[in-house]
């Protein structure tokens, strides 16, 4: 791709300043370790690892969400500098250029507010018309598939089943056309068939409107049929960034293969104990050779 990359992580540092540490350590905590990515128009990244690992974080660090925070490196979104930026430019940013969507749809949408005000306040902040703002999040939330969206501007939050309200966020999400979307475990709490309904829906949104999505998420078993590409982090930093097939056929990093070997198999015996990140990192540090490469089929079995 020629284009410019639409986020372009460079060396990002994130730390907990020593004088806000709420913890019982000294001196300056760092979350986030030099870290780098980029994303290009069009293109899907999974951001994977444990919790802990500093994923969130890094996409917090994107939209400058956490005030507590230092950040030191370069964050580029559209070829705007993010680190440093005055607040001014950082709400032009938010939501026109970049959106978050957070893995707890009933907490980030507001319970006293109803769906049509939610969905359509990106715009009206933005200057658009309220008429004009809610026709649009009617027609944005047809889009994502919410039925009889005119009807149900008036509803709150509670009237919603879980995976519609993650289309309700979609949609505030979406509706002021960002070129990036965040989707932070978007999937956490919901069935196994809304998971597929809310992947689908990334997938198809970024194809259709050359959306750069960046996924976060623990299971690397929900990103082998939406991204083009996977980071996994461990303690703060990204040990391996590649291509989905080629990390599942032949992940590199210790850490990886305990990922992919912690993920169940409907053919695995019942019988014989899951192996843990630890145990696959354990036997790597004592074999003098590294462990078989982790088949296609795992990778088959993480797109069923």
């Amino acid at each position: 791709m020629t284009d410019a990359p639409v986020l372009k992580i460079t060396d990002l540092t994130v730390r907990v300043p020593a004088a806000t540490r709420t913890d019982s350590g000294h001196g300056d905590l760092t979350l986030v370790d030099r870290v780098s990515l980029t994303i290009a128009r069009g293109e899907r990244v999974a951001l994977v690892g444990e919790s802990g690992s500093g994923k969130s974080m890094t996409a917090k660090a994107v939209l400058r969400l956490d005030p507590t925070v230092e950040l030191s490196g370069s964050v580029r979104v559209a070829g705007q500098e993010v680190v440093g930026a005055p607040e001014r430019r950082l709400r032009q940013l938010r939501g026109s250029t970049v959106s978050m969507v957070f893995q707890d749809p009933m907490t980030a949408l507001n319970p006293v507010l109803t769906i049509g005000d939610q969905v359509a306040e990106p715009l009206v902040i933005r200057g658009v018309g309220r008429r004009a703002a809610r026709r649009q999040a009617v027609e944005m939330l047809d889009r994502l598939g919410v039925p009889s969206a005119a009807t149900r501007l008036g509803a709150y939050p509670h009237e919603f089943s879980g995976g519609m309200r993650q289309r309700v966020v979609m949609a505030a999400a979406l509706i002021a056309g960002p070129q990036l979307l965040i989707a932070d475990e978007p999937t956490t709490a919901l069935d196994v068939r809304v998971q597929e309904q809310v992947l689908d829906l990334l997938e198809e949104q970024s194809r259709e409107l050359g959306l750069a999505v960046l996924l976060i998420t623990h299971d690397l078993a929900i990103v082998a049929g939406l991204a083009h590409r996977v980071a996994v982090m461990r303690h703060g930093r990204i040990v391996e960034d590649r291509p989905v097939d080629d990390l599942f056929r032949s992940p590199e990093h210790a850490y990886t293969r305990g990922l992919l070997a912690s993920i169940p198999s409907v053919d695995a015996d019942p019988n014989v104990r899951l192996q843990t990140v630890e145990d696959v990192m354990r036997a790597d540090a004592a074999a003098s050779v590294p462990p078989a490469l982790v088949s296609g089929a795992i990778l088959e079995e993480a797109r069923r």
